[in-house]
């Protein structure tokens, strides 16, 4: 696929309270870098060429560090992921390619997994492609559900999960490659009656397999790339394994 066959739309509206900061999550910075400006460059080093940022808190600072070849849209209430994607609606109208759409606050994905990850969607009837990893303690994550032959069939939010799916350690990092109009199309049909009374992208899911669409998995080899990073403990821990990969290369 070429660039303007990718687009990507980065999730970066959300406060982040466990940071125990006045400042926007995803510009808190490993390596020098704000967490979001590691995410766009990767994007980039993986082959989008157009990058939409959805602000929410602290927009106005999110959209001062970043580069003028980004363009933004805003998520005035956080209302969960699939809101946020809604937002982005009108100007992804025009777009009949792939979006990739992945969290700001995720700063440690090689360009090297979404070129791959891009790669599952070369037939035309696969919908979306969701990155996975396998985690020890899948913790809050959403979870991976396949059926007997290893297909996608949903994603289950660990706060609406089964204790048999709670089991499952094949967990949703968060970050998606999805086919544009499909995926708006099927935004339209969700509703926020969960446990968190949120929208959530992961309903888009089971909605395009109803429509005879293919979801695809790729595993993550290494689960630190999927790490997010929602304390200042974990902040540290995303600064030591990019100094540690720094240093190896």
């Amino acid at each position: 696929m070429s660039q303007s066959e990718i687009a990507a739309l980065v999730l970066a509206a959300g406060q982040g309270t466990r940071m125990k900061s006045a400042r926007a999550k995803v510009l808190h910075e490993v390596a020098g870098k704000a967490m979001v400006e590691h995410m766009i460059d990767v994007l980039r080093a993986g082959g989008v060429g157009r990058v939409v940022v959805v602000t929410g808190y602290g927009g106005d600072e999110v959209r001062a560090r970043l580069s003028a070849d980004v363009e933004f849209v805003e998520q005035a209430e956080q209302k969960g992921t699939g809101h946020a994607v809604m937002m982005a609606e009108d100007v992804f109208s025009d777009f009949e390619g792939v979006l990739i759409v992945a969290c700001g606050d995720t700063p440690l994905w090689r360009p090297g997994t979404f070129i791959r990850a891009l790669d599952e969607m070369s037939a035309p009837d696969v919908g979306a492609v969701i990155l996975t990893t396998e985690l020890e303690d899948a913790g809050g994550y959403g979870r991976i559900i396949r059926d007997a032959g290893g297909n996608v069939t949903e994603i289950v939010e660990a706060k609406d999960a089964t204790p048999e799916q709670l089991a499952v350690r094949e967990i949703n990092s968060g970050a998606y490659c999805f086919r544009a109009r499909p995926l708006f199309e099927a935004l339209a049909s969700i509703d926020d009656d969960n446990a968190q009374g949120e929208y959530y992208l992961t309903d888009v899911i089971e909605i395009l397999l109803g429509r005879g669409l293919r979801v695809r998995a790729y595993v993550v080899a290494d689960p630190d790339e999927a790490m997010g990073v929602n304390t200042p403990a974990q902040l540290a821990e995303a600064e030591a394994i990019m100094r540690a990969r720094a240093a190896a290369s």
